[in-house]
């Protein structure tokens, strides 16, 4: 084999084990341990954790006047038990906020639980919104990505 021949597989070599960290370290930076799918027509969240299945849980969704975003997001904080401000310090036990002011977070309404009866908050029985809670604490907001879609 020619001198200029094994430059050029050298080079090659060098290029591919480079596209391949490259490759790996944007499939880490994107990856999610904890995916919440939120379903707006069927009122439901399925969860799933490294890719298997976790729960499906009945959720409310905002109701008649007001909207629950569609779209993507990573969690960005949580508390344990919130109060709102905007609706008359409701509480909003085990609360993972993701869109400014929208959150996932337990309620005591669990009668209407399986259809629209929020301000725009996914609210889930309190007991599923600890788990959820509890998930994204153990893996990391940043490892926590919730998609909401009709």
């Amino acid at each position: 084999m020619s001198k200029g021949i094994r430059l050029l597989l050298n080079r090659l070599s060098v290029v591919m084990v480079i596209a391949g960290f490259v490759a790996a370290v944007t499939a880490t930076a994107s990856r999610a341990d904890v995916v919440a799918r939120v379903y707006l027509s069927s009122q439901t969240m399925q969860v799933k954790v490294n890719g298997r299945t976790y729960a499906r849980w009945k959720i409310s969704s905002g109701r008649k006047g007001y909207r629950t975003p569609t779209g993507t997001w990573r969690a960005k904080w949580n508390k344990r038990l919130h109060y709102s401000r905007k609706y008359d310090y409701s509480p909003m036990p085990y609360s993972v906020f993701y869109n400014r002011g929208y959150a996932v977070h337990g309620t005591n309404y669990v009668r209407r639980l399986g259809r629209p009866a929020s301000h725009g908050c996914i609210r889930l029985h309190t007991a599923n919104a600890r788990k959820f809670y509890n998930l994204v604490k153990r893996h990391g907001r940043r490892n926590t990505v919730i998609k909401v879609r009709y």
